[in-house]
């Protein structure tokens, strides 16, 4: 089992010199009184361990870059097994609780996670960080910490705390520091325990403009080209987690202005933009997407933004809205810009419609890129070899003669065959081209298309 997985006693660190493990690579997992378990790697100096502690020294390989991932920000992981054995021991005092969860949420930040999971595994309680949209465990403790954190979250997120057996979605605010921090929670219930989600809040991502996103010139060139239209539908598509909605803010700052009513149909809302109309959807009070779109022309806006195209009802709506003057975007779930437009057949959508109002597709996706600061491995990266990611795109501008194939409601093949004609630059085109920059690798751009 990776050392990742296992319940560490940070408290060793103090307890022996912090400094000795960190130059010679060794992390000290348990002790008795007897021996003293540890864990080591190719690169550990271990010559003079067994001279140098009394007890007999047990010894486990542990992979090199989980080593060093450990030991990279020692007195973090110390602050927060602490932290965790006050809460436990605390006689239900919340105030130890709080403070490991600010401890908590002050790492994930500076560790850029946009997800944290708590989920309980064995005898243990895990807390895995997303970052640059992989999973990761960071910390591991013991399994009794699990029903202290969901009962906390919970009483924060106003829920019931008592509630195991249900799914349950919530909101809190912390203050650390006289910063405010906002996440949304989910709770899912699963045949060991709750599965415990935190989205972190953070407007890093939405304050990014155009030229932040990473997209190579002519993709860039192309886009600013599009945005000039005044009337129309553009989509962005992907799948989840391929930087659809920080690419559409990013659109929605470049076009806003105070000649420009711009009005947005989100479910939820998860970030705030100045001057912009934001309509939460909210089904409880009767607030739903059906009655919104259907009154969302009243309003007079200029520019209309529809969260997801996700049945043949919102995309009628995008559709009449595109056909009266306005610029509509949205964001629809396909795996590449040609399969946007038969998926926009297959929605039994007037075709007529469709090939009238479609402008531009634009499909895309997010690249893990090389971490500029090494090249094996280091703290900021995590000891991963990449840091942060880039998007990748294709951009399908709808002209006469892909009109004329969606008035037809041409099959993905035959629009496939009339982009080969024209040399059509495709996302793996893209990838290849930022892979001979060396911004990432061939690996990582087949990791995220597939085709």
């Amino acid at each position: 089992m990776s050392i990742l997985k296992t319940k560490i006693d940070y408290t060793l660190f103090e307890r022996y010199d912090k400094e000795y493990f960190i130059q010679n690579r060794i992390v000290p997992i348990y002790e008795d009184s007897i021996s003293l378990k540890v864990a080591i790697c190719k690169s550990s100096k271990i010559d003079k361990i067994k001279d140098d502690f009394v007890k007999i020294v047990n010894f486990i390989e542990e992979k090199e870059s989980d080593i060093l991932f450990i030991l990279a920000n020692i007195e973090k992981r110390v602050t927060l097994y602490k932290a965790a054995f006050k809460s436990l021991s605390s006689n239900n005092d919340e105030k130890f609780t709080s403070y490991f969860l600010d401890e908590l949420i002050l790492y994930s930040i500076e560790q850029r996670a946009s997800d944290i999971h708590i989920e309980k595994y064995q005898d243990l309680c895990l807390f895995k960080f997303r970052v640059d949209g992989r999973l990761r465990i960071f910390f591991s403790f013991g399994s009794e910490l699990f029903r202290v954190f969901s009962s906390f979250v919970k009483l924060i997120s106003n829920l019931d705390m008592t509630q195991v057996r249900l799914a349950l979605d919530g909101r809190f605010s912390r203050e650390i520091n006289n910063i405010k921090y906002d996440f949304r929670l989910s709770t899912m219930p699963t045949i060991e325990a709750e599965s415990i989600v935190l989205r972190v809040l953070d407007n890093k991502n939405i304050d990014k403009r155009l030229d932040d996103l990473g997209l190579t010139k002519n993709i860039y060139d192309e886009l600013k080209d599009v945005l000039k239209l005044t009337q129309g539908l553009i989509l962005i598509s992907g799948p989840t987690g391929s930087g659809k909605t920080t690419t559409l803010y990013s659109i929605l700052k470049e076009l806003n202005s105070d000649e420009k009513k711009i009005i947005t149909v989100e479910d939820p809302i998860e970030y705030k933009i100045n001057s912009i109309n934001q309509v939460p959807i909210n089904n409880k009070v009767g607030l739903s997407f059906e009655l919104v779109l259907k009154n969302i022309l009243r309003q007079d806006p200029d520019i209309i933004f529809i969260g997801e195209i996700r049945d043949k009802f919102s995309l009628d709506v995008a559709l009449q809205a595109s056909l009266t003057g306005h610029l509509v975007l949205a964001s629809i779930h396909s795996s590449n810009s040609i399969e946007t437009i038969t998926r926009l057949i297959d929605l039994k959508a007037d075709p007529f419609l469709i090939s009238t109002t479609l402008k531009a597709v634009m499909a895309q996706r997010l690249v893990l890129i090389h971490c500029k600061k090494c090249e094996d491995g280091c703290i900021d990266c995590n000891f991963t070899k990449f840091y942060d990611r880039s998007s990748i795109a294709e951009i399908l501008r709808v002209d006469e003669e892909i009109s004329s194939l969606i008035f037809n409601k041409a099959s993905f093949n035959e629009l496939k065959n009339c982009l080969r004609k024209r040399d059509y630059k495709t996302m793996l085109d893209d990838g290849k081209q930022k892979v001979e920059n060396g911004i990432t690798t061939l690996e990582e751009v087949y990791k995220v298309i597939n085709y």
